[in-house]
């Protein structure tokens, strides 16, 4: 491969570009620096400080060539229709068959931004332009985002109105979220261009589009710009990001997107991990284990997904604009063909078992969930499983009278505050004038002047309690106004009281939200600390923050359990032991004390809690098996249908004498096919592994074509003797592809022609 356009002097072989491409994108930590070196020490020559420049040349050019014939296959198997790529990003959850379930979400994804893949902004030099683009459809255009930024809103809010929904009131998780405040998120180091991605992936792990934060923070206009994507493209669909609660009733409120997500259904949900960072009015409403339709899904793929992605931060970070993206986007094609597509059927094969598991403890296998769930019901006094969903109703309405005091609350309690102050000014007026001073100073020069400053600071002392008073008294008259109050309150009165016992507990939240904010701290801090890739150095710092805010805790819960004892009753103090054992924010949100005492409620009970949570657990299980039925079986189709179609398209393309753009990818199929045949044989298994009718014609062939085809045996066929089927073990080992494992498939192997209509008809060979 030349290294310039005219009168090459120097060429990189294919050879040496291939082996870097392929283990670039199988370890994106390795750079064109390192490798040209590493040729150099194969070779015995010195290293060069050119040979980088003219490495990265040749490997331009053999990407532009390796995106060129990827751009004529796609042509010639009619595939470069607008969107296409994203239409069929999964197969299992796009390739949709005919008379299939419906499902209460179509389809789950997840969202989140990411600032590692940032890029530094070259100031010392003026960069070049570059009018290259990445070919490809994984980016939305820079220009498409701005859209859907504040600037681009005056003209569209004039004639909307947002519809009033009474459901949606402020949660209170702006508090604990920095990626809700838009003043936090529009700042952002200078020194980077690009700050980020922001990418869309489904929940198996496909990519489905990204977009790049730009000079900014995880601002909302980037998940406005993916989520109006996907609705114009996919349709109806549940997303998850760690701001859910917030980000849905900004589309709610957005002029465009409102429309579209309601004509869509969209739903904006928390993933499972970070909704146990949101109060517990949030988690009722958001989180996973409560929406229906969900199933087990966690909504948490970005993270996994950043833990690979973030090794490009390394060859990215001081690239050009065009080779930041151009690596980004070879990085999740990659990804996508060679890792989440040979892992899709494992996912099946891990959930569908825990799912199973989950689904069937109650009657058949292991009867300890159900059996300890019927043990709580009977102490709680519960007939049916129904009661569940009543308690957590209860649960709802209880939360959503501890959201905010109401304003005429509020007054009173300011009102008694500012007369408490006022009884205090008024007091220390009264210390300070009654401060007698001598008239006659003892006689010297040095007296005379002592006695002359007491004289002036107890002069200015007076000064300032009065001025204070005055201030107090300014503060009642007003609040006296706005009330209003016709006759000022007197202590041991009524109404003082009363204000008193309210601002007791005002302050008891106030104390007990402070200790909730230092426990999450610590909490989050501590799963940081003890995550795979932290460094040693992070890993003793964040030891050490641990153990300073182990004092404020400390400090923390001295102030909580003085403010739990001015209670009236008394509120239940809390002890150390107690505050490190607060694994979830529910457990702090039923300490807040509300107008009515829930403590004795059995859904504000431990024992409680416990219950209605496996229940609806138990509930998810069942539409999680549901759901992987659906897409077991499209999986199959697709695999079956995609085969045939190449198949054809391959003899087609040789008969033209196109044979140099004749390309399959085939290399999982057998695996996937042995895997779908072990999980067929889990005890419980209740779906599919035949081939089904694609919604979608295109790859339906007008031929038939004999295709090999996994399929579980009838009840009454019997596997030839000395055959042996896969083993069944809970975790599947290593993948190996010994000839063995195939081999003892052929006994289940069924011809499946694809008849002239389209429609896979199956026959027993």
């Amino acid at each position: 491969m030349p290294v310039s356009a005219y009168c090459p002097t120097v060429v990189i072989t294919i050879r040496a570009l291939e082996v870097f491409r392929v283990a670039n994108l199988r370890c994106p930590r390795l750079g064109i620096q390192a490798f040209t070196r590493m040729l150099c020490d194969l070779h015995g020559v010195a290293p060069r400080p050119y040979l980088g420049a003219q490495f990265s040349v040749a490997l331009d050019l053999y990407h532009a060539i390796h995106a060129d014939v990827e751009k004529r296959v796609q042509v010639a198997l009619g595939r470069d229709g607008p969107n296409w790529r994203l239409k069929n990003a999964c197969p299992a959850c796009l390739y949709k068959l005919e008379d299939e379930a419906t499902l209460s979400i179509a389809l789950l994804t997840t969202t989140d931004g990411n600032n590692s893949l940032s890029q530094f902004q070259l100031r010392e030099r003026e960069e070049r332009p570059d009018n290259h683009i990445v070919l490809g459809d994984y980016y939305i255009s820079r220009e498409e985002v701005d859209k859907w930024g504040e600037d681009g809103l005056e003209e569209l809010m004039r004639d909307f109105t947002a519809s009033a929904d009474g459901d949606e009131e402020d949660g209170g998780c702006e508090e604990r979220w920095q990626n809700m405040k838009e003043d936090v998120t529009a700042r952002a180091w200078g020194m980077f261009d690009e700050t980020g991605i922001f990418p869309a992936l489904c929940q198996h792990g496909f990519v489905l589009v990204v977009v790049d934060m730009v000079k900014s923070g995880e601002l909302t206009k980037y998940g406005f710009a993916v989520t109006a994507y996907l609705l114009r493209v996919l349709g109806e669909h549940g997303n998850g990001y760690d701001i859910g609660c917030e980000y849905a009733k900004r589309c709610k409120s957005h002029p465009v997107l409102s429309k579209l997500a309601a004509e869509n259904n969209f739903k904006s949900l928390v993933g499972s991990f970070h909704g146990h960072g949101h109060n517990r009015r949030c988690q009722t409403r958001n989180l996973t284990t409560y929406v229906k339709g969900v199933g087990l899904e966690s909504l948490e793929g970005c993270e996994a997904y950043f833990s690979k992605s973030n090794a490009l931060a390394a060859t990215t970070r001081h690239a050009s604009r065009f080779h930041r993206q151009q690596a980004i986007v070879n990085y999740m094609k990659h990804t996508d063909k060679f890792h989440t597509y040979q892992g899709l059927c494992k996912y099946f094969y891990h959930f569908y078992f825990h799912a199973v598991l989950i689904k069937y403890r109650r009657a058949l296998e292991i009867k300890g969930t159900y059996g300890s769930l019927c043990d709580a019901m009977q102490r709680l006094q519960v007939e049916s499983r129904e009661v569940f969903e009543s308690w957590l109703e209860q649960e709802k309405t209880y939360l959503r009278t501890l959201s905010r005091e109401p304003l005429e609350e509020t007054l009173e309690m300011e009102y008694y505050q500012k007369l408490v102050n006022l009884q205090a000014a008024e007091a220390r007026v009264l210390d300070v004038c009654g401060v007698v001073v001598p008239f006659m100073p003892a006689e010297g020069e040095a007296s005379y002047a002592e006695a002359t400053k007491t004289t002036r600071r107890i002069e200015t002392q007076r000064r300032h309690a009065q001025e204070m008073r005055d201030k107090a008294l300014g503060a009642v008259h007003d609040l006296e106004l706005r009330i209003p109050i016709d006759t000022r309150w007197i202590e041991g009165g009524e109404k003082w009281e009363a204000a008193a016992r309210m601002a007791h507990r005002h302050r008891y939240q106030r104390a007990l939200d402070h200790l909730e904010g230092l426990v999450v701290a610590r909490m989050f801090e501590l799963a940081k600390c003890h995550m795979s890739g932290t460094g040693y150095k992070l890993r003793k710092h964040i030891a050490k923050a641990l153990q300073a805010c182990s004092k404020a805790i400390k400090a923390a819960i001295v102030r909580y359990n003085d403010a739990a004892e001015a209670m009236e009753p008394p509120m239940p103090t809390l002890d150390w032991e107690e505050v490190v054992e607060c694994a979830f924010l529910a457990d702090f949100d039923l300490l807040r004390e509300g107008r009515h005492n829930i403590r004795q409620e059995p859904w504000a009970l431990p024992a409680g809690c416990a219950a209605m949570d496996q229940h609806f657990k138990l509930l998810r299980a069942d539409e999680e098996i549901q759901r992987l039925n659906l897409e077991i079986h499209r999986f199959v189709t697709y695999m079956v249908d995609e085969e045939a179609f190449l198949a054809r398209e391959e003899e087609c393309l040789r008969t033209e004498g196109n044979e140099g753009i004749a390309q399959q990818r085939g290399r999982f199929t057998s695996l996937h096919m042995k895997r779908l045949v072990k999980l067929s044989k889990l005890p419980g298994f209740t779906g599919n592994i035949l081939p089904g009718v694609s919604v979608s014609k295109e790859r339906h062939t007008p031929v038939a074509w004999d295709v090999e085809m996994v399929a579980p045996p009838p009840a009454d066929v019997v596997c030839p003797v000395g055959v042996e089927l896969p083993a069944l073990d809970e975790e599947e080992g290593e993948d190996d592809d010994d000839e063995e494992g195939i081999n003892a498939l052929t006994a289940l192997i069924q011809i499946v022609h694809i008849s002239g209509d389209g429609g896979a008809v199956i026959e027993d060979s």
